[in-house]
């Protein structure tokens, strides 16, 4: 078995041979807050507001850009759309980036992108792996799509069932691979992600310290029998753990038939829902990009009543709206 000197150095000079090790050194303080470029008029002059995730201590935009989903990013061949929307999503002061392992051509996109930038951003990527060993090779591939030799934040990817759990805890399992990477400075934070379950994640975050969980929040998500707003959100919170949202509009389902009015609802219902510190959703093109920021931008929590009108308006289409639910 590889020691750990060796594999850290191995890790480094195989992302060397494939393309540079990016900057990453500003990344190291333990309450750095992350800042748009200076130099960089457009992305300097967007005023987004920023939440600290957690008890990571790390100050974060409240939307970042995904890479998952029917997006260029994560599809063949659309390697010029994904580029463009990467570099616009830089302009535009976009700083938290997350994509995972099995997402396609995600990592590789964003590493074809990214790397210059990379001492100003928050870069999250993913394991499906349940053990030690697989969840190391997916890390060290995904170091070198990357072309960075560290992450701020590695999460345990769709973690669904208690079988799961069991093996990722176990002597040999994933969870080592975490410990052993964020000792060697590879990986700052840990996450577990889910769109499941919520009991499972909850008791994942019972069980570990994690710094972070990625985990579906919506307006009809809410209705769900084991919504993860009653059943896991309440656990993340108490521990202060950083809340990443996702599936924030459904794959924009919320917006048809006149659900929702826009992603001003979407986004601002979950945002405001207590102990949601940000969230990540993709875009099928620079204009989507453009105007979930725009979104992002003009979000301002909203007050008991408009939290209360927009569950109305899902209460009776939640079934079709979490659809996602049934993927493990």
């Amino acid at each position: 078995m590889t020691d750990k000197k060796t594999r850290r150095n191995f890790i480094l000079s195989s992302i060397a041979v494939a393309g540079g090790i990016a900057a990453a050194s500003a990344i190291d303080g333990q309450n750095r807050e992350i800042a748009a470029a200076p130099n960089n008029q457009a992305a300097a002059t967007v005023k987004m507001p920023e939440r600290l995730l957690g008890k990571t201590g790390v100050k974060v935009p409240i939307f970042g850009l995904g890479g998952a989903g029917q997006t260029p990013l994560s599809q063949q061949g659309r390697e010029a759309e994904a580029a463009a929307q990467i570099e616009r999503a830089i302009e535009l002061g976009i700083r938290y980036f997350d994509t995972a392992a099995d997402y396609g051509p995600s990592e590789e996109n964003l590493g074809k992108v990214l790397p210059k930038y990379r001492s100003r951003l928050f870069l999250a990527t993913k394991t499906a792996a349940r053990d030690r060993d697989g969840a190391w090779r997916d890390l060290e591939r995904s170091l070198k799509r990357l072309k960075t030799d560290s992450l701020d934040l590695w999460q345990l990817h769709h973690v669904s069932f208690q079988s799961e759990l069991d093996q990722i805890f176990s002597t040999k399992g994933a969870i080592k691979a975490i410990e052993e990477a964020k000792e060697q400075k590879i990986i700052r934070f840990s996450g577990i992600t889910g769109h499941h379950e919520p009991a499972i994640i909850a008791a994942g975050l019972q069980r570990y310290p994690f710094d972070t969980t990625l985990i579906s929040l919506n307006a009809a998500e809410k209705h769900h029998p084991r919504s993860f707003t009653a059943n896991a959100l309440p656990v993340a919170k108490a521990k202060n753990i950083g809340v990443i949202a996702m599936k924030i509009p459904a794959y924009g389902k919320l917006f048809q038939n006149g659900v929702l009015d826009g992603m001003h609802q979407a986004m601002g219902y979950t945002l405001s829902l207590p102990g949601v510190h940000c969230c990540v959703i993709a875009a099928d093109s620079v204009k989507q990009l453009e105007e979930n920021l725009k979104a992002a931008q003009a979000f301002k929590p909203l007050n008991k009543t408009e939290m209360a009108a927009i569950e109305k308006r899902t209460a009776a289409v939640w079934q079709e709206n979490t659809f996602f639910r049934q993927w493990t």
